[in-house]
């Protein structure tokens, strides 16, 4: 049974933890999906109507599902899809395009109706669930003090307020460090603001279907979304003590992409890194009122979805020093969390550190990022030693 749904939990930290996340997620691999729009074939306007379409498809799925289920559900697009993308659609018409961004989606639909993906995501042990998101995060936590060499001032300004504010204000860490950075920015004349078109209307692509694009580019990007942010989303979930019914969750946003895909909204998944920003116990001291930062994520996804071109600008306006390290210090409770989980079962030890170096090594393999094959040394490490001591 759900708890109730009390608006008296959405609190203020909560809200700033859904900013960072879209801030996040927006700044970290936007540039990646004008560049896979560009190399479809897109106008400036249709690439606008595609970021219109994104922000409302996570807008709505991160919103609904995280007020139905009661747990901080984060919804983003394939950032590891759209590389993909961009490699693979030059030469490609925009209309093939859309026909390969439907048909990826009705294969994640379909797995999400018949629960296959789900029966794969149970035989993963916890431990192993933690090493990898862990390894995911620790880029995002050595980018925060790299950033220190780029910025020292800004930087160094605030991780100093977030050492002062988690002994002093800790439910205000972030907050207070989000505000001191953005003073220091704009003092130094680092916020950039460009005009730009507030309101793109998404344009109707009809999608052409051929079976050379389909096997050629639908099915790596199918496999490449489902091994790289599915299943690393659906892990994070599992690693912060979440146990949800995976299948409608893929089913869901299998079928939020099916209906953007002619609009340009290429894939809607499950989110891990940004979702691991609304699951520190810096949102709440409970961790089953911290789908309330989901929920403000999706509030805020929707406005950069209604007012695209808007938002958009603002959130490239930052610095990336800013960028990094408030990513950086909004995930150290959770990089933190999750090495613990992994390490702290001494019989999963050493297949935990063994997902965790895979991930954290950032290797791609047969175009599959380093979070799969993580997952999958991590299991298979866990599954020898079993079977070894048997």
């Amino acid at each position: 049974m759900r708890p109730p749904l009390t608006f008296r939990h959405l609190t203020f930290p909560a809200v700033i933890a859904g900013f960072v996340a879209v801030l996040v997620g927006y700044t970290s691999s936007a540039a990646i999906i004008f560049q896979a729009a560009e190399a479809a074939g897109a106008t400036v306007a249709q690439t606008g109507g595609w970021l219109t379409m994104l922000g409302l498809g996570m807008g709505v799925t991160s919103l609904g599902l995280s007020l139905w289920y009661r747990t901080p559900v984060l919804t983003a697009w394939s950032t590891p899809g759209a590389a993909l993308l961009v490699t693979s659609l030059p030469g490609t018409s925009l209309n093939e395009a859309i026909g390969v961004f439907m048909f990826a989606s009705a294969l994640i639909l379909i797995c999400g109706i018949t629960g296959l993906f789900a029966s794969m995501m149970n035989y993963i042990p916890q431990a192993i669930s933690a090493a990898m998101l862990a390894g995911i995060l620790l880029r995002f936590g050595i980018d925060a003090f790299a950033a220190l060499q780029v910025n020292f001032a800004l930087s160094g300004s605030m991780c100093l307020v977030y050492l002062l504010a988690r002994r002093l204000l800790p439910r205000y860490a972030i907050v207070l460090t989000l505000l001191d950075g953005l003073l220091v920015a704009a003092l130094q004349g680092n916020i950039h603001v460009t005009h730009t078109q507030s309101l793109v209307m998404p344009e109707l692509i009809p999608p052409h279907f051929t079976l050379s694009t389909l096997l050629g580019i639908g099915i790596p990007f199918f496999v490449v979304t489902m091994a790289s942010q599915n299943a690393p989303g659906i892990a994070a979930l599992k690693a912060h003590g979440y146990t949800l019914p995976v299948s409608p969750l893929i089913a869901w946003t299998g079928l939020t992409a099916l209906l953007l895909a002619p609009f340009g909204g290429f894939t809607v998944c499950i989110a891990a890194i940004t979702a691991a920003i609304c699951m520190g116990p810096e949102v709440h001291n409970d961790p089953q009122r911290r789908y309330w930062a989901a929920a403000a994520a999706g509030v805020f996804y929707l406005l950069a979805g209604v007012f695209g071109g808007a938002i958009s600008g603002l959130f490239t306006a930052l610095p990336q020093a800013l960028i990094h390290t408030i990513a950086g210090l909004a995930l150290l409770s959770t990089l933190a969390g999750s090495l613990q989980r992994a390490l702290s079962d001494e019989k999963q030890r050493d297949a935990a550190a063994i997902a965790f170096l895979i991930t954290a090594s950032g290797v791609t393999l047969l175009g599959i990022g380093a979070a799969f094959w993580g997952l999958i040394g991590g299991v298979l490490a866990h599954l020898i030693f079993t079977l070894a001591k048997r």
